[in-house]
């Protein structure tokens, strides 16, 4: 019996010191915060300290906009000492930190704030070109960043400047967001304006805006020609006045203007040029008949000239026609000009023939040395009577009931 009350005592003796053992295991880590600093600026050594009255090394949880990271501690003297990486100081925000230990629920936050020194400056604007009036505008975006890519604080002073012709001005913005931006208009001339910015004693580069003429207005156009004859040879030049827009500066060059003509038929023809120093000039070559053309330029759906009218002279009067070799072949000339002398090369002659009153070929050729031949051969053209019809510098000549043989 007495042996039986020795084992449960002892056993009950096991049990509480297991149980005392337990309780000591479960007793709560006292840890506390012993870094007071919540604002840091970018780029220093950010250390948190806690007072602990255990040998314990949690680790320290740490996150920003960036990622986040686990930062080990060093223990000396009951004190946990953790050192946050650059990666995560090195970049403004806010940084949020947990330490990792059963039993203590102890976290927080502390700033990064940006230094007050402008390092770089980052520069954006557009558009590059702009209109002349007073009315349209490029902008210019600043963006100034501290030595560790960093945005600069709210309210950092940048100075924006431009130049335009004999015009130098600055104004004084301030970022926000991260940013600065300045809308910069335009002056009621054309040309090209300078423009930069300067923040804390660094500069942006250069930038150049081509502030170019608006929208043109209407102009005069004049004809140049070496005579009134219509030889189908010569050229005749348009040119418009001096074209500018209703600030009176000059267009800007390579402005599109298009030149209609109507002749004495109702026929449109068409010719175009391009501005140089507001001027644009297009080319023609006469006609080979006597012709009435009336002018008007456009820049289309901005601008129009006003009308004017040109007209040629007749240069040939008459011309012979000689039938020969069984009438099949046929000579037009000479074709002489105004001066009795040899048309230029290049005169079309236009040879219709017709059976029955039903046109059966049409032979165009260009006259050389002022003479024109055509042949029929008789594989295409049978032993019959034909009728024939030449034009040429608008005059018709017709040649009935010709046989050929």
């Amino acid at each position: 019996m007495k042996l039986k009350y020795t084992y449960l005592f002892f056993l009950g003796l096991i049990l509480l010191s297991s149980f005392t053992i337990m309780k000591e295991g479960e007793r709560d880590v006292d840890i506390k915060l012993l870094t007071a600093q919540i604002d840091y600026e970018v780029g220093s050594r950010v250390i948190l300290k806690f007072s602990t009255s255990e040998n314990v090394k949690p680790l320290l949880y740490c996150s920003n906009s960036y990622g986040s990271t686990l930062v080990s501690p060093t223990f000396e003297s009951n004190t946990l000492e953790y050192t946050i990486p650059k990666n995560i100081t090195h970049k403004i925000g806010v940084v949020n930190w947990k330490l990792l230990q059963d039993g203590v629920s102890l976290s927080g936050t502390f700033n990064i704030n940006p230094k007050a020194e402008v390092a770089t400056i980052e520069t954006y604007i557009g558009p590059p070109s702009i209109e002349a009036g007073g009315t349209d505008y490029t902008m210019l975006v600043v963006v100034p960043t501290d030595s560790l890519d960093n945005p600069v604080p709210v309210n950092t002073l940048v100075n924006a400047k431009h130049q335009f012709l004999s015009l130098e001005e600055s104004h004084n913005i301030f970022t926000n967001n991260l940013i600065a931006f300045k809308n910069i208009y335009s002056k009621k001339e054309s040309g090209r304006m300078l423009v930069s910015s300067e923040s804390l004693g660094t500069n942006s580069k250069e930038f150049t805006i081509n502030i170019s003429s608006s929208i043109p207005t209407d102009f005069s156009i004049t004809a140049k020609r070496p005579h009134d004859y219509a030889d189908g040879n010569q050229i005749t030049t348009f040119s418009t006045s001096i074209i500018k827009d209703k600030q009176n500066n000059v267009v800007s060059d390579g402005t599109f203007v298009m030149f209609f003509i109507k002749n004495s038929k109702g026929n449109i023809l068409k010719t175009t040029g391009t501005t140089i120093d507001g001027i644009a000039t297009s080319k023609i070559i006469h006609p080979d008949y006597a012709d009435n053309w009336v002018i008007k330029a456009f820049v289309d759906g901005m601008a129009e000239s006003n009308d004017i009218t040109v007209n040629y002279q007749q240069v040939i009067e008459d011309f012979n026609v000689a039938f020969s070799n069984n009438n099949r072949d046929i000579s037009v000339g000479p074709l002489q000009s105004f001066m009795q002398q040899m048309i230029p090369d290049g005169l079309q002659v236009k040879l219709l023939i017709y059976k029955n009153n039903k046109l059966l070929e049409t032979y165009t050729k260009t006259s050389y040395n002022g003479y024109v031949y055509f042949k029929l051969k008789p594989a295409i053209f049978e032993n019959d009577t034909y009728n024939f019809r030449i034009e040429t510098a608008g005059i018709e000549k017709e040649f009935n009931n010709k046989k050929l043989w």
